[in-house]
């Protein structure tokens, strides 16, 4: 069991302790996350880009969400699990986001749920949860299921009027219940003064330092992603090469001859194969008898 809870997003932020979040799609990655000693993980819909070869994360579905919350809770099942809800699994109706958020927790395993955005059908999402005891997390500035909206994956709060209109988001989601909101792709000056004025965690990404804590994509911190390298991410591992060489040895041992050894054989009494065969060319006999026949 988590030690790291829903009431710990309040607790670490009045103690002034950094919560450190990373996204997981599978259980693999999961496990790595749990042993890395990570606060929680995000199961984002991200894998639309990480995981299914996707330009955006547009195109992510409800099953696809619950498969892969479902593997990395299995994979991390002491580790506290956030998981998104995809695009239009709750723009359509409150019902809608109530169910799928549902099936998250239900059969994803999830413990929390994370949704875009601070419009009347969010901000009505949340409070319905929040009531129903589903903790939710916000996310506001670049929010990647409004890619279209926004005209591609910018900078956002860069004038009073945007900044003031996320700060506004920030406080009716924190009145209503967030545990946490996550503030992406913002301004630092602009995260610092929402950190400083409402009472749930912020967690950045591309917001710079003062935010309560961070996330970031598996993939961006293990040298995974290719050969694009977001601004606000490092990498903290070169997996990708490492992983890659380590392949190229393999195709290489194999072509060689010097892969599989004597140390990844098994062997058996030549005579259990030898009676095998003879009976094996024994039924190949008689089917050939029988087809003879039958000319």
């Amino acid at each position: 069991m988590s030690t790291f809870t829903a009431t710990s997003f309040d607790r670490y932020k009045e103690q002034g302790t950094r919560i450190v979040m990373c996204t997981a799609y599978d259980a693999s990655q999961a496990r790595l996350v749990q042993a890395a000693g990570i606060d929680a993980i995000l199961v984002g819909d991200s894998l639309g880009n990480t995981m299914l070869g996707y330009n955006s994360t547009v195109p992510v579905t409800m099953d696809d969400m619950v498969r892969a919350t479902a593997a990395v809770s299995r994979g991390a099942a002491d580790t506290f699990i956030v998981a998104d809800m995809p695009f239009m699994s709750y723009q359509a109706s409150f019902e809608d986001g109530m169910y799928n958020a549902g099936r998250l927790l239900k059969e994803g395993g999830a413990a929390a749920v994370k949704l875009e955005g601070s419009s009347r059908a969010a901000l009505e999402l949340c409070e319905g949860l929040v009531a129903a005891g589903v903790p939710v997390i916000g996310h506001l500035g670049l929010t990647p299921q409004s890619v279209n909206a926004l005209g591609g994956y910018k900078t956002q709060g860069k004038d009073a009027g945007a900044a003031a209109e996320l700060m506004m988001g920030a406080l009716a989601l924190s009145e209503i219940g967030a545990v946490a909101i996550v503030l992406e792709c913002i301004p630092a000056e602009l995260a610092r003064a929402v950190t400083d004025r409402i009472d749930c965690a912020t967690i950045g990404i591309g917001a710079g330092p003062f935010c309560d804590g961070e996330i970031q994509v598996f993939h961006d911190l293990c040298g995974l992603g290719g050969d694009f390298t977001p601004r606000h991410a490092r990498h903290f591992c070169e997996g990708g090469q490492v992983i890659t060489e380590g392949l190229s040895e393999y195709a290489a041992a194999v072509r060689a001859g010097r892969f599989p050894t004597e140390q990844q054989t098994v062997h058996v009494d030549k005579a259990i194969v030898e009676n095998a065969a003879a009976f094996l060319d024994k039924l190949i006999d008689e089917a050939e008898d029988d087809e003879d026949e039958l000319v």
